[in-house]
């Protein structure tokens, strides 16, 4: 298994360095977009701090993609087989959610397993999820999840598919890790 860790944070912060300056965009002109402090973003293009995963969604809503494209960017695959051993894994430092990166970079869709910790939340902004579409499958446990105004509670075997763009939560308020499958389709919803 490759487990993200500091190393990481330096091909991570390139790898945002990057995607900005493709853009033209000064860090200034990505702190606007994304509503991410200057001082955040130079400490994470510079590997001197792993940011959170609300950031990191933050931070690819503004690039247009997802936080796994971004990851898998970073680690440079584009392999068409993604054995168990060579899929990354990232674990968010606040909370302690740990994201796989289960798919190939190069294949249409992606499919990330993810592990959530007994009392975690992570939320994202609507912009998270403007550039795809995504369905949840819950694989161990039970996750809340907060679409906007609506709640849906997930009990392991079921499956949610997500609606137009809102902001979102994925809360864990159980006393049991909740593992599930988020599936993403790149691409306008459509």
């Amino acid at each position: 298994m490759s487990t993200l860790a500091d190393d990481f944070d330096q091909s991570l912060g390139l790898r945002v360095r990057t995607e900005r300056e493709a853009r033209g965009w000064s860090l200034s002109d990505l702190s606007e977009r994304a509503g991410v402090s200057r001082a955040m973003i130079h400490k994470i293009e510079r590997g001197e701090s792993s940011p959170t995963a609300a950031l990191l969604g933050r931070l690819c809503a503004a690039f247009g993609f997802s936080v796994s494209t971004l990851i898998a960017r970073a680690e440079a695959g584009a392999e068409r087989l993604m054995r168990l051993a060579d899929q990354p894994v990232w674990v968010d430092p606040e909370t302690g959610y740990r994201r796989r990166q289960a798919s190939p970079a190069a294949a249409p869709a992606e499919l990330v397993e993810v592990e959530l910790p007994a009392g975690a939340r992570v939320a994202y902004p609507a912009a998270a999820f403007a550039f795809q579409r995504q369905m949840l499958r819950v694989m161990e446990g039970t996750l809340t999840f907060v679409e906007g105004e609506t709640v849906h509670r997930l009990a392991s075997g079921d499956c949610l598919a997500l609606a137009a763009p809102v902001d979102c939560a994925f809360v864990n308020d159980s006393e049991e890790t909740c593992r599930y499958l988020v599936i993403l389709v790149r691409g306008d919803r459509g």
